[in-house]
């Protein structure tokens, strides 16, 4: 029969660990399995090695669903607030960055190491480097073939998140291991991904890599103010991985090239003020300069190239015609860089067949779904830490 525990949950990243900490606070015999050679893989690359551990403003709108209500009662029975006084009594030191986002003072090491040192305080047993072959739900009750051998459990937890970063050994295991159950997936997809422009379209980008932007940029019903990216491939940095999580094949994304600036008025009263400036010199002294004047070489915002000219021979019309293109400079992307470079994956086990109180499978009593596998997916900035701690506490505390 194998060895028996309580609780055996797969997968050992931020949410399987968490759960591990209050199902053996709870006085539950549990056992943490994860594939890789070491747990909390991705925890330890996240932040830039610095761990964006969560938000201050984490609330239920800042995360997609199919269903947006799920994620609620999870959030609001342990917060963002619960778990940074957990790094609080670890002295573990950490800071704002920006937008609410907290990372750790010296490195993402130290909340795995909080993590397992909760875990051995709760009596959690670890087994790394074993894999699963094959997982029975007995009703009651599992049986997991491994390369460690056979074990057995009252309750499972399934934690090994999504496809998301495969060199990190990241798999789409929890979907495949559901649809074999019969519980429903949300078409996953990758999301937090920079986007990607077909050949003609990536032309007109040409030596533009590397140029940063200030930026508001919208798609699907999202709208981020943050900086992007020109990368050879398309466009990258912190708002077009937020949308890329709204975008869909097909959508375009509008771009605001001047989010603080109202530029009709500005370029009116500059005629006024410096009438001989040149429209290319006014530009590049709003915008990166090779940019400004990569849209008086070619139609980069979907007009004819810019004419410079001095301002007193523009009129306001050609001028407020400018500024529009400006606000919304609209792109059609033709991709995304994948799973590859994907932070996070969309979609997931549908949560229709999971309680959103406890993370249970409606259906298959003992089975709980957690973390990344759901299809709860959180904006850029902490917001996905918290869910996975949010998440492994519900269950945690109901397995």
């Amino acid at each position: 029969m194998g060895t028996h525990y309580d609780i055996i949950i797969a997968g050992g990243g931020a949410a399987g660990l968490y759960a591990a900490i209050f199902a053996g606070r709870r006085g539950r015999r549990v056992l943490v399995i994860d594939h890789a050679e070491k747990v909390g893989k991705k925890i330890l690359i996240s932040g830039g090695g610095r761990c964006n551990f969560t938000n201050l403003d984490a609330r239920p709108d800042r995360y997609l669903s199919a269903n947006p209500h799920f994620c609620i009662s999870a959030l609001k029975r342990h917060t963002q607030h619960d778990f940074i006084a957990l790094v609080d009594r670890h002295a573990i030191k950490w800071h704002e960055k920006k937008l609410g986002q907290l990372f750790c003072d010296e490195s993402a090491r130290d909340i795995v190491a909080m993590l397992l040192a909760e875990c051995a305080d709760a009596g959690v047993d670890i087994r790394t480097a074993c894999r699963i072959a094959d997982v029975a739900s007995n009703t009651p009750g599992f049986t997991l073939d491994t390369s460690h051998g056979a074990f057995t459990s009252d309750s499972f937890i399934l934690a090994t998140g999504g496809p998301s970063i495969p060199k990190m050994g990241a798999s789409d295991f929890a979907f495949r291991l559901a649809r074999a159950w019969g519980l429903p997936v949300v078409e996953p997809r990758p999301a937090l991904v920079p986007l990607t422009f077909a050949p003609p379209d990536l032309k007109k980008l040409d030596g533009l890599s590397g140029v940063p932007l200030e930026a508001t940029v919208a798609c699907g019903g999202g709208r981020f103010r943050e900086a992007l990216l020109i990368t050879h491939r398309g466009l990258s940095g912190p708002s077009i991985l937020q949308i890329s999580s709204y975008w869909r094949e097909g959508r375009p994304v509008v771009i605001d090239l001047s989010p603080d600036l109202a530029l009709a008025d500005h370029l009116k009263g500059l005629k006024r003020s410096r009438p001989k400036a040149e429209l290319k010199t006014v530009l590049g002294d709003l915008l990166p300069r090779r940019f400004a004047e990569r849209l008086f070489e070619v139609g980069l915002l979907g007009t004819a190239p810019l004419t410079s000219r001095p301002l007193a021979d523009l009129k306001d019309a050609d001028l407020a015609g400018v500024a529009a293109a400006l606000h919304g400079w609209t792109v059609h992307p033709d991709g995304t860089e994948g799973y590859r470079t994907a932070e996070v994956t969309l979609g997931g086990i549908d949560t229709g067949a999971l309680s959103s109180k406890t993370m249970e499978a409606k259906n298959i009593p003992g089975l709980f779904v957690i973390g990344e596998a759901v299809d709860v997916t959180g904006w850029l900035g902490g917001y996905n830490f918290q869910w996975a701690w949010s998440s492994g506490h519900a269950a945690g505390m109901a397995a």
